[in-house]
């Protein structure tokens, strides 16, 4: 998030939200936006289902999954057309306008009306709305970003924002809402293959000396391959072995069928769980973890804080900690790694990354910080930390518009597979079902698959609210139960992913976005039949 959560909900007069869901997949953010809306913001709501939140909407774009690209240069359009762009921003702090704008000419609300199935007139409205408001924070999740056109699809909102002039100001910027509680730390930590710490790039020759000299050894600078891309590599031979933690892939992957195919490929796989999960299944060996009550450390929240994990319990005689474990497998294959405590390894990664160079477990630990965490960039021992990023200026200089262009999913309906499905969270359950399908009463609340219909759509396959139906896709069939209502548009329906009695990911297309190879989860091509 560019903006910190606070300020997001405090300070807005209009609030974006688009492709999220926060009721549900982020309760304690999604509390905070509705009471924004009570004490008076106004809501644009972006969603093709009738989430909570888009009955509180000032506008709901109920749009078709998949056309955001066309949704946000629509409002680009619009804006540009109708004189309401920050000219002072634009020219002060951008480059490339004139190129954006005759990339987004053919935008007009009438086409992108067609593109998304919404009327024109509140395409015109949104954007309207958020360029005229002082303070509008655009905030989005999965639902803008599972496509094979993700990344397309936040530069378009990245577009948005600087047309608008709200980036580095209070109550503004682009804010995605991260999918588990470290996903923003474990990117900070360079989990992505072509990265350091800090987005250090691996190919940089002055950021691969300086890893090289702190670690005493030589890098390849060539980029290894994101998560999604290890499946087919090790269905033909290139990945033979692989060590896995904190993942379940055969409940969360899509195309299940193509994930088990990928496992039963290797010759060796080492899993570091909890439980047994449907992944762990798969080992050769399973090694005990700890959780994270067990553990001494940081996470990296959404928005950029970094704040302190203390151990509260000692936890069974067994299991080891994650960093005893990776640095005993490390002396064993060769390298004399050290077994740092959490206060070391933080140390460690200060002084690599720049943007965490302030960041230590005495200081979130002391009076100064008093519990509220860091917000990188956090570049010294007496920096503040950095509530909103980009005040004066872009890493780059000047923010550079993107020329994003709308295309349509990899997978659509036809005449074998009519409906689109998308797939999402319940509040109730999380993910893969690890610790909350193991708890009695959340399970009474949402302890089965289902799938959202219309009432259209389920009257004219004789299907009645409560059925067991089969649900089809060109990867598989499972059954589920339907929800029959006017939650979605007819032609789609909605899944969670979270169950194993009927897991959506056994028919979602494991389609990848181009650059960021996150799959499209949120749209692919089914039948519903009566069980």
């Amino acid at each position: 998030m560019t903006n910190s959560i606070e300020d997001v909900c405090e300070q807005a007069q209009v609030i974006f939200l688009i492709g999220s869901n926060p009721e549900e997949a982020h309760p304690v953010m999604g509390m905070r936006l509705r009471r924004a809306v009570e004490r008076g913001a106004k809501l644009i709501v972006a969603d093709p289902r009738d989430i909570w939140l888009a009955g509180k909407a000032d506008i709901h774009l109920k749009l078709r999954p998949g056309t955001n690209v066309a949704l946000a240069n629509g409002m680009v359009n619009v804006i540009i057309r109708d004189g309401l762009a920050d000219r002072a921003f634009v020219d002060a702090r951008t480059e490339g306008f004139d190129e954006l704008a005759s990339a987004v000419a053919d935008y007009t609300p009438e086409r992108v009306a067609e593109i998304c199935g919404i009327d024109a007139r509140d395409v015109v409205a949104a954007a309207k709305m958020y360029a005229r408001a002082d303070r509008a924070p655009i905030i989005y999740c999965l639902g803008v970003v599972e496509h094979t056109t993700g990344t397309e699809s936040v530069m378009a909102l990245s577009n948005l924002a600087l047309v608008a002039g709200k980036l580095g100001r209070p109550g503004c910027g682009v804010n995605p809402l991260r999918g588990q509680n470290n996903v923003q730390g474990a990117c900070d930590m360079g989990a992505g293959p072509a990265d350091f710490t800090g987005y250090q790039k691996v190919a940089n020759p002055e950021a691969r000396a300086k890893f090289e000299a702190a670690w005493g050894v030589s890098f390849n600078q060539a980029p290894g391959l994101k998560a999604t891309e290890c499946f087919p590599a090790m269905i033909d031979g290139r990945i033979r072995g692989l060590f896995l933690f904190g993942e379940d892939p055969v409940r969360t992957d899509p195309d299940t069928h193509h994930v088990i195919r990928a496992l039963e490929s290797l010759d060796f796989m080492v899993v570091e769980e909890l439980f047994m999960t449907e992944t762990a299944k798969y080992a050769d060996v399973i090694l005990p973890g700890r959780s994270y009550a067990e553990k001494e450390g940081t996470f990296t929240n959404t928005e950029r804080r970094v704040q302190r994990v203390r151990r509260v319990v000692a936890g069974p005689a067994g299991p080891r900690l994650d960093t005893e474990v990776f640095a005993d497998i490390m002396r064993r294959m060769g390298y004399d790694q050290p077994t740092l405590t959490g206060a070391q390894i933080m140390d460690e990664i200060a002084s690599l990354t720049p943007s965490y160079a302030g960041i230590s477990h005495a200081r979130l630990d002391s009076a100064e910080v008093a519990g509220r965490g860091l917000q990188w960039p956090c570049t010294g021992p007496d920096h503040p930390g950095t509530p909103i990023m980009h005040t004066e200026k872009f890493p780059r200089g000047l923010g550079k518009f993107s020329l994003s262009g709308y295309r349509p999913a990899a997978e659509l309906p036809d005449g074998e597979f009519p409906l689109l499905m998308m797939t999402g969270r319940v509040l109730a359950q999380y993910n893969a079902q690890a610790m909350t399908g193991r708890t009695e009463g959340l399970n009474a609340i949402s302890g089965e698959s289902f799938i959202e219909m219309n009432t259209a759509d389920a009257e004219a396959s004789g299907i009645a609210n409560g059925d067991r139906v089969r649900v089809t896709s060109r990867r598989g069939a499972i059954e589920s139960r339907a929800r029959v209502s006017g939650k979605t548009n007819p032609g789609e329906v909605w899944m969670p992913f979270h169950f194993q009695d009927g897991n959506a990911n056994w028919l979602t297309n494991a389609a990848l976005d181009n650059v960021s190879a996150t799959p499209e989860y949120k749209v692919c091509a089914v039948r519903v039949e009566k069980a």
